[in-house]
């Protein structure tokens, strides 16, 4: 199962090959006494704890059934959480940079509020419907805690509606008024979320229950519960020969507590910390050094390019995720970096007349693409106005990154049947035994397939939800999807949404086997998710061509789904790794899911109203940049359609290479891996992950985004847990969670008592924060004026003539 896991150490799984395939270890074992003993350990942590260091130190391999899970104290605070966290994460979706106020913050709540309830709350028994219970339960345990934290998890987080309603409603974009009609968003986001919840329930054999499903980005979460919940406080040794005594809880108040007074300084007074695009300011009008080293109208290639913690989680979370996946996808993105200055210097795909990496859509006279002018009334695609008007173009960062996801998906798909199809043959049978039990049929062979992990075993204690519990909530929330497309004038087949689950369910289990293994939120191995968007685009632009409304609900069904479903795959997992009854986590997701929708949906036309809302004035920063980027990709894929962009003889048909590409890289590694089974190097590169890397480019996001990633997961997982592995251990998850919380609950102070009042009067005006609005990198990766290489030729446009396109 480990063989091939970059999670697992090296020497240890060469010692494990040896032990297994050396005769002599068989015939005398006294000659190699320490390697039997080695083995002999290593096989009671796997099946008495978990094989990784990671699990081991924030997950107990041991369960109390009777601690109470769902109790009034989880309902109250649990159901609060997701009315407050879908409100923030849904408002601040708008801005750039977006703010989330994660699970995290949530969780740091519920632990003073469920101490307080537990003191104060009556204990005496109440009747109900002629069933009792207690408001009072006791004092306040870890299985409450836990299970308030996913219903704040399922509950933060902007629904993928809100990219949607932007790109129909507002008028820079499609202008279509009857998005803004509160029952179409209700049902959509209804239908959208819990498809996605349907789908992680059938999954969970796959990507929840087997041991190598680590999802290291839960970790921080089990580690902030077990230092409020474990009495053990251990001194342990740090760096420079200190010992340090503070216990988990004391270490998160701490580390909460700076992080929450420094973010007012990149987030308020002093911005340029945050843009500290300083190579940019010794020469502000040069559009060539913008164009490389800019933070936000280049490629941010700048050693130091922040010191804002909150620009480097964008993507991932750095303390949480493995050294292995972070080079490997930095790597991939300094490859990407290369071939966008290439492509851009070069001028291929006239990219040299648009900024290097913008993610809008262009013109052939440089002016942003109004998609408008080439659709009817319906809002569909016409093609005497499209030669009339002008062929969409694409910046050298969009290029790439499409080229890059390419080879993305099919390395994905490659390497799981290369290195997982043994797992995922071991969870289809456990799927099939469990039907087999709801037939009450005998059982297959090897009905124990996912028995090694103790935390597998100890769950089974509990009553499990059925798979046709998990069913009949996907057709019930299919069902809402489509009557909201068919009721609306969407101009939309609601056999489109049939078509997205089938596409989600192909593609599901080999990006969430990435997923829960390597965890980038691209997750459970790897901890680093793989992005479905753009091919769900391709294949749903295909069958959708000339329909932007279709593409999207495509897109949607056929990519958020699969990644809803992966995001409550990583909670189905906190629960398993806290013991908590599969009933009770079910319940839980289904309320906190269902308040999410409610909420988030009421939320987008306040939005919306913000003064200059999805523009580069927007007041607060509600620029929308996803919700742009979202609208580029609908005109690119649904409105022109890939035919149009990709096919034979099309201007961007080279880009389909990326295909073969990511095929060939897996294969490439395999061969490698095949010959020099044992070597460090190779079991460390992870093609999935370097194909990964470039596929990020794209405004609004650069290197400046990622390089500090780097620094810390060495500073992390290089360094402090090699020398310092106890302290590592004590620490490192708890500090993980502790920034992310400081910065959300200061960014929402600043906003409402700093940027609100007085239409944002109170704003400190000097340079540290003028600064990154001057030059040619303030404008931004849209801005024209001095961002691009190439001047228009005398004509007037580049390209070929109106009516000549293709």
């Amino acid at each position: 199962m480990h063989e091939n896991d970059p999670n697992f150490p090296g020497p240890v799984l060469d010692r494990m090959a040896t032990f297994l395939t050396e005769p002599d270890v068989l015939d005398r074992p006294e000659k190699h006494s320490e390697l039997v003993r080695e083995m002999k350990l290593e096989a009671l942590l796997a099946t008495e704890d978990s094989p990784y260091v990671e699990v081991r130190a924030n997950v107990d391999p041991t369960d109390d059934p009777s601690m109470p899970s769902f109790t009034f104290r989880v309902w109250v605070i649990g159901c609060v959480a997701a009315c407050c966290g879908s409100f923030i994460d849904t408002l601040f979706g708008y801005r750039n940079p977006p703010i989330s106020v994660g699970a995290n913050v949530a969780q740091l709540i519920a632990y003073p509020v469920g101490k307080f309830l537990a003191r104060v709350l009556p204990r005496g028994k109440i009747t109900i419907f002629g069933r009792e219970f207690t408001m009072n339960n006791g004092p306040f345990n870890k299985k409450e805690h836990m299970l308030i934290t996913i219903m704040a998890s399922v509950s933060f987080g902007a629904p993928y509606t809100n990219y949607i309603v932007p790109a129909q409603a507002m008028p820079m974009f499609f202008n279509e008024s009857w998005a803004f009609s509160h029952g179409y968003q209700v049902l959509n986001t209804i239908g959208t979320n819990f498809v996605g919840y349907g789908l992680a329930g059938l999954a969970r054999r796959f990507l929840v229950y087997p041991s190598v499903a680590i999802w290291p980005s839960t970790l921080n979460t089990v580690s902030l519960i077990k230092a409020f919940h474990t009495d053990t406080n251990e001194p342990v040794k740090g760096p420079f020969g200190w010992t340090f005594r503070a216990s988990r809880e004391k270490c998160f108040l701490l580390m909460f507590a700076a992080m929450f007074f420094y973010y007012f300084f990149p987030g308020f007074i002093f911005g340029a910390m945050s843009i500290f695009s300083w190579m940019t300011w010794i020469a502000p009008n040069n559009a060539k050094l913008a164009a490389v080293t800019g933070f936000q109208s280049g490629m941010g290639l700048n050693p130091w390019p922040t010191f804002d913690f909150n620009n480097l989680t964008i993507w991932i979370s750095p303390l949480t995720i493995p050294t292995f996946s972070i080079i490997n996808m930095f790597f991939g993105i300094l490859i990407g970096a290369i071939m966008v200055l290439a492509c851009y210097y070069s001028n291929a795909w006239n990219t040299g007349y648009i900024p290097i990496n913008s993610n809008a859509a262009w013109s052939n006279t440089a002016e942003r693409y109004n998609v408008s002018k080439i659709l009817d009334s319906k809002h569909q695609f016409q093609d005497e106005l499209f030669q009339d008007y002008s062929q969409p173009w694409m910046s050298a960062g969009f290029v790439i990154s499409y080229l890059w996801y390419f080879a993305l998906y099919s390395a994905t798909i490659t390497w799981v049947l290369l290195y997982h199809r043994h797992d995922i043959v071991a969870a289809f049978r456990s799927f099939k035994n469990s039907v087999r039990k709801l037939m009450k049929k005998p059982l297959e062979d090897n009905e124990d397939d996912l028995s090694e992990d103790i935390h597998y075993r100890l769950m089974q204690v509990y009553p499990e939800v059925h798979e046709w519990e998990y069913a009949i909530v996907l057709v019930i929330s299919l069902v809402l999807g489509m009557v909201g497309l068919a009721i609306y004038p969407t101009n939309t087949s609601p056999v489109v949404v049939i078509f997205g689950i089938i596409f989600t369910l192909i593609v599901l289990i080999p990006s969430g086997m990435i997923q829960a293994s390597q965890q980038f939120s691209y997750r459970a191995v790897t901890g680093i998710p793989v992005p479905l968007n753009v091919i769900a685009e391709f294949i749903g632009g295909s069958m959708v061509a000339g329909n932007a409304n279709a593409l999207m609900y495509f897109k949607t069904y056929g990519y958020i789904t699969a990644s809803q479903a992966l995001s409550f795959s990583g909670d189905l997992k906190l629960a398993h790794y806290l013991k908590i009854p599969p009933r009770h986590t079910f319940y839980a997701q289904l309320i906190a899911t269902f308040i999410y929708c409610i909420v988030s949906s009421s939320i987008f036309n306040f939005a919306m109203g913000f003064k200059g809302a999805c523009t580069p004035e927007a007041d607060f920063r509600f620029t929308c940049p996803n919700q742009r980027t979202f609208f580029t990709a609908a005109v690119f894929w649904g409105t022109i359609s890939p035919k149009r962009l990709f096919g034979p003889g099309r201007r961007y048909n080279l880009m389909l290479l990326g295909f073969p590409l990511g095929v060939v890289l897996v294969l490439v590694h395999w061969a490698l891996r095949k010959k020099w089974p044992r070597s460090e190097l190779l079991r460390q590169i992870h093609p999935v992950m370097i194909t990964a890397g470039p596929s990020t480019w794209g405004s609004p996001y650069n290197m400046s985004y990622y390089i500090g990633n780097v620094y810390l997961v060495l500073i992390s997982f290089q360094w402090l847990r090699k020398r310092y592995l106890s302290f590592w251990v004590k620490y490192n998850y708890v500090v993980a969670a502790a920034w992310p919380c400081g910065i959300a609950i200061s960014a929402i102070v600043i906003f409402f008592a700093l940027e609100i009042p007085d239409n944002g009067t109170l704003g400190v005006n000097w340079w540290g924060n003028n600064v990154v609005g001057e030059g040619c990198d303030g404008l931004g990766p849209n801005g024209v004026e001095c961002v691009r290489l190439q001047t228009l030729p005398d004509v007037g446009y580049f390209g070929p003539p109106k009516g000549t396109f293709t």
